[in-house]
């Protein structure tokens, strides 16, 4: 399966109570399709209580993407664990994208596609290099003829 498609056929799922863990959001969510994976991530910060030992979403991973629509159909807004859970398609993360643009992990100018846009050829540098070069110094250099300010008499 495409990553594409992976996350087309995967839900968040918001609000969740510490109580849950992945064998009940599989329980909860198995009359809706054949399930490939639940993801409850866990709750790494030193700061937070010892009762909460994931960060209150999940992911849940359907093999087929209708059975995603319909669990998000009937699961938004529903209780779970005396909370009201949120159900919404996941979105893929800037990271699951080609890498590009704003957002990217590495620097633009490091990146693929803007060095193919942005790359000038050794030629073209030395042509700007002399350019730059010819250029006279003095601005006034050029000008010794114009004796009168003015328009030239026709």
């Amino acid at each position: 399966m495409t990553d594409t498609a992976r996350w087309k056929s995967t839900i968040h799922i918001g609000g969740l109570s510490p109580a849950v863990t992945q064998t009940t959001l599989q329980e909860a969510f198995l009359p809706f399709g054949e399930i490939a994976d639940v993801s409850l991530p866990k709750n790494e910060n030193p700061h937070t209580a010892a009762d909460e030992p994931h960060r209150g979403f999940a992911y849940v991973e359907f093999e087929d993407a209708e059975d995603a629509r319909e669990a998000i159909d009937n699961m938004d807004q529903a209780e779970l664990f005396g909370r009201v859970i949120k159900v919404s398609a996941a979105k893929a993360p800037k990271s699951a994208g080609k890498g590009q643009g704003l957002g990217a992990r590495n620097a633009v100018w490091e990146q693929e596609g803007w060095l193919a846009e942005h790359a000038v050829s050794e030629e073209d540098r030395l042509a700007a290099e002399q350019a730059q070069n010819a250029r006279p110094d003095d601005p006034m250099q050029g000008l010794e003829g114009l004796d009168v300010a003015g328009p030239k008499p026709e």
